[in-house]
């Protein structure tokens, strides 16, 4: 299973960018796939999760209003449209996968499969 994530750069605050993540995985459907990201010196966090199906979603309160999560599961891909851009949102996000409980689609340790990772910086 490879996850590759991609579309980070440098935006300014208030700005957008669209993150993608293509997956290897051939019952790609039946995962909950999430978007994770990690600030300097800070650990790991949740941004938003999207169910099997797509018909649930979770955010983070940090992101909610903001950020969208998509997916198409024909695709093997899963989307973070990010609008309103924050200093805040400074980070190397991630995509991940896994078999989770719609209770557990933020918890890091329900996922088994990671991408490299992204680069967002927001300037200010």
């Amino acid at each position: 299973v490879q996850l590759q994530a991609f579309g980070g750069g440098l935006v300014q605050a208030g700005g957008s960018l669209r993150l993608s993540c293509a997956a290897s995985i051939s019952t790609f459907s039946s995962y909950t796939m999430g978007w994770f990201r990690q600030a300097p010196g800070k650990e790991r966090e949740f941004v938003a999760a999207i169910w099997r199906s797509g018909f649930i979603r979770y955010y983070a309160d940090s992101v909610k209003g903001r950020f969208t999560i998509s997916r198409i599961n024909a695709k093997n891909s899963v989307y973070l449209q990010m609008n309103g851009l924050r200093p805040e949102d400074t980070a190397v996000y991630y995509c991940a996968a896994g078999i989770t409980s719609t209770q557990s689609m933020s918890q890091f340790h329900e996922y088994g499969y990671w991408g490299q990772g992204t680069k967002v910086t927001v300037s200010s």
